[in-house]
């Protein structure tokens, strides 16, 4: 299915029969971890002598999901991940299709730190000026990335000039295969996301970060549309299933 997508003056087409999904799901004991959480949990509902799984003699499947969006899963947030307020990326997030750039960065090593800096970024989008979501992939990448617990270990981040660099090309939507922007003992300073989302002063922006995302290696740097799907929950986060589209040129 070939489509036309007429985009801010420009018309492109489209594939929309290849969906590439770069989620990451939640998955009962098992799957991605962050932030010190225990495994996700997906357990029957016990009623009585009733239990809601067919292989156990219940009529249907009928579950329980216990999840933390930010820690088992890809996910998008929106600034109520840092406000007071009860913000919720469902009620933030006007749109779900944009015009994407995916890059991938080999991060610098500093200070023993893995950080994504502003020169790796300007190597890739010194000649972009309006990107409205960008996915940036972090090498090394392998299948390790779906089931890997991230808690203790300090995993690569991104430091503030990058963030402002980024901010900088008008990225309204960033999308990382890493467990946070920040880096992951900062002493609650979370100088990245306040930076991206231009906390205190702007508290009710429209941008978007998404974490915990994987980008398999035949997915290659290049432009893409993006379809950024999240679970309808009030919640500053959600669930969330990034679909990438090929652009035929």
């Amino acid at each position: 299915m070939i489509a036309s997508i007429f985009h801010k003056g420009e018309t492109y087409k489209v594939d929309l029969s290849n969906p590439m999904s770069i989620a990451i799901p939640v998955q009962n004991q098992q799957g991605v971890r962050a932030w010190y959480v225990d495994p996700p949990s997906i357990e029957p509902v016990k009623m009585g002598d009733w239990t809601g799984e067919v292989k156990q003699g219940g009529s249907v499947n009928f579950k329980n999901i216990f999840f933390n969006p930010h820690g088992h899963c890809t996910h998008t947030e929106c600034v109520g991940h840092i406000t007071p307020e009860d913000i919720s990326v469902f009620q933030t997030l006007p749109n779900y299709f944009f015009k994407a750039k995916l890059i991938t960065i080999l991060p610098e090593f500093i200070d023993k730190d893995s950080i994504i800096t502003k020169q790796s970024l300007q190597s890739h989008l010194e000649h972009e000026q309006q990107i409205e979501a960008l996915i940036i992939r972090t090498l090394p990448n392998s299948e390790t990335k779906r089931i890997a617990n991230y808690s203790n270990t300090n995993p690569t981040y991104l430091n503030k000039e990058s963030v402002e660099y980024i901010l900088q090309k008008n990225v309204q939507h960033l999308i990382l295969d890493l467990p946070s922007i920040d880096k992951e003992k900062d002493n609650g300073q979370l100088e990245g996301h306040k930076t991206f989302w231009n906390y205190p002063h702007e508290k009710h922006t429209i941008r978007t970060i998404t974490e915990l995302a994987f980008i398999p290696n035949y997915i290659l740097d290049d432009g893409y549309f993006l379809n950024l799907q999240i679970a309808p929950i009030q919640n500053d986060a959600s669930p969330s299933n990034p679909v990438l589209y090929r652009i035929i040129k």
